[in-house]
């Protein structure tokens, strides 16, 4: 039941009700599509594939070595820090047919933020990427992890090509610091050792936890939302609803450029695309612009995913444009708002609808999506998934009605069971089954929903409130703008005043160029009241622009 009568009536091609216990875990389900599509391809990396079968095998040998010669438990978790990779598969389904939670780490963390993760979630061994090996080597005195599994990018390559992928990385790019790690073991070596047939098969129910996902951290400490392979099922089975319209199982190639250890990627392309059998391609670097472009010249690929400023990068490359876009069916921007002038220019040139949709760490992620039936609406985060009720509070916790701003609540299978080990911070977060967000939004009279802005990230303006995304959309319609950032400054005249950092696609963009586009399209107050250009902006792992920082870097200036 929805908190809203128009869903009853709303036409869509989404059923409102899926079977989310169909499977008694995310292995369960691995196993049946490992049955389904044995010999088609699950994963691609630089030219390299993997089978369903093959991922089977070495994520089998993977949980046995983890269980026998590491003689780890049901349970016990295991970090995962690397970039797109065919490794990353076969440890994240191995560590969870071990009976044992992932713990995925981004490979860019500063040597202290990894020791808080690391120690935060009680990890027992550690999966890296020589790449950052480095940083490891600076905190292992202070973990309790007592395993260290050290992998290069080229070693599931194969032969000649991965001993040159290997030496190019190292030698040649250096992109591997020197370090030292006596403890650790080579995934080459590892896997020579690990012997598939000792592999002890766990039983898990869908309270079992299988990820501990931290949260970005852009607004305070990074927590561990505690993620069952029961809202983790639960979402793959929306996702797949959800898709039914447009996707056929064995069908689809899918660009995986996001980051599988992000939860967008690790849900979206990782787990439901596996599902329905297609053949992910995995980009190691996507800000390698050239090399990911000549990675998509090559594939009739049928779906893509991304962050708004992946796909607005993409656009200001003309060899992008250029490409043969008929087989694409379906484009999927989360993880930050897509603009809408990023939105137009993509169907324009793909010929393909940019779909929207939302979801946290916290909802395993999805939780809403715009429709892919042609019902889509450019501007909102669509509808609800199956299964899943969304409701908008104002300050007090009441229901507000069709069209008031509030904060945006989510009650559905999906929603985690809490904050690792932080019983406080989960009850700030729950009330009863309902997750409050922390974004504004509004629900129109159809059941589509809009996001304004971030709670906390609100600028007030002489007792207005103005929401950052709305006019970073207005700058970002201007033609010379390539990207842009607007935070909020204390003010003695107006409590807050609006102020935007603008990247310029055209460097003879000025200041004044940029407020006098903003008078045309907002309310004089939105109006930013100081405008600073970047070479860049600073951004997160999958490349959503961080206010937070913008606002250092600002302060750094004393302006």
């Amino acid at each position: 039941m929805h908190n809203f009568p128009w869903f009853k009536f709303y036409p869509s091609a989404v059923d409102t009700e899926v079977n989310v216990t169909q499977y008694s875990s995310v292995v369960n389900l691995f196993e049946e599509s490992v049955k389904k599509f044995g010999n088609a391809i699950a994963y691609e990396c630089m030219g390299k594939t993997i089978t369903f079968n093959e991922v089977d095998e070495l994520s089998k040998k993977f949980a046995s070595y983890l269980q026998n010669d590491l003689n780890m438990k049901k349970g016990d978790r295991v970090a995962i820090q690397m970039p797109n990779c065919l490794q990353y598969p076969v440890a994240l389904f191995g560590t969870l047919r071990a009976g044992m939670v992932v713990v995925n780490t981004n490979p860019l963390y500063t040597a202290p933020e990894m020791k808080h993760q690391f120690q935060d979630a009680g990890v027992e061994a550690i999966v890296i990427v020589a790449n950052f090996a480095s940083n490891l080597e600076k905190i292992r005195h202070e973990l309790n992890a007592k395993h260290f599994i050290v992998t290069e990018l080229g070693d599931m390559l194969g032969g000649l090509k991965g001993t040159i992928v290997n030496f190019v990385v190292k030698h040649v790019k250096k992109m591997v610091p020197a370090f030292n790690l006596p403890r650790a073991i080579r995934w080459k070596t590892m896997m020579g050792k690990a012997d598939a047939s000792k592999f002890k098969r766990q039983e898990m129910t869908l309270a079992d936890t299988a990820f501990l996902q931290y949260t970005g951290g852009t607004t305070g400490v990074s927590k561990g939302a505690e993620l069952t392979h029961g809202n983790i099922v639960a979402n793959m089975q929306q996702i797949s609803a959800w898709m039914k319209p447009k996707l056929v199982e064995k069908e689809e190639i899918v660009i995986t450029a996001l980051p599988l250890y992000h939860i967008f990627a690790l849900t979206v392309n990782c787990l439901a695309m596996m599902k329905i059998g297609a053949h992910n391609v995995l980009i190691t670097n996507p800000r390698d612009m050239p090399s990911f472009i000549k990675e998509l010249s090559k594939k009739k690929f049928t779906v893509m995913t991304g962050v708004n400023t992946l796909f607005n990068g993409l656009l200001n490359q003309e060899a992008f444009t250029k490409l043969d876009f008929s087989s694409l069916k379906i484009s999927v921007g989360g993880g930050m708002a897509v603009q809408q002038a990023t939105a137009e220019k993509w169907e324009k040139v793909t010929g393909t609808p940019l779909a929207e949709g939302y979801g946290l760490t916290e909802t395993s992620p999805v939780a809403t999506c715009n429709p892919i039936d042609g019902t889509e609406r450019i501007g909102t985060i669509g509808i609800p998934l199956p299964n899943t009720d969304v409701k908008i509070i104002d300050d007090n916790g009441a229901d507000l009605p069709v069209g008031e701003r509030g904060e945006l609540c989510i009650k559905g299978p999906q929603v985690m069971k809490g904050y690792w080990n932080r019983p406080e911070e989960t009850e700030k977060v729950m009330e009863g089954a309902w997750f409050k967000t922390g974004d504004i939004a509004v629900i129109d009279k159809d059941g589509f929903v809009k996001i304004v802005d971030r709670k906390k990230e609100m600028i007030l303006v002489s007792g207005f409130n103005v929401y950052p995304n709305e006019v970073e959309n207005a700058i970002a319609l201007h033609p010379k703008v390539l990207e842009t950032g607007v935070i909020g400054m204390p003010d003695d005249k107006s409590t807050e005043k609006v102020v935007a950092y603008v990247v310029a696609k055209d460097k003879s963009l000025t200041s004044g160029e940029v407020i006098a586009h903003c008078r045309e399209n907002l309310t004089n107050y939105k109006v930013p009241r100081e405008v600073y250009f970047a070479d860049e902006l600073p951004k997160t792992n999958v490349g959503k622009i961080l206010r937070r920082k913008i606002k250092e870097m600002h302060e750094k200036k004393g302006v």
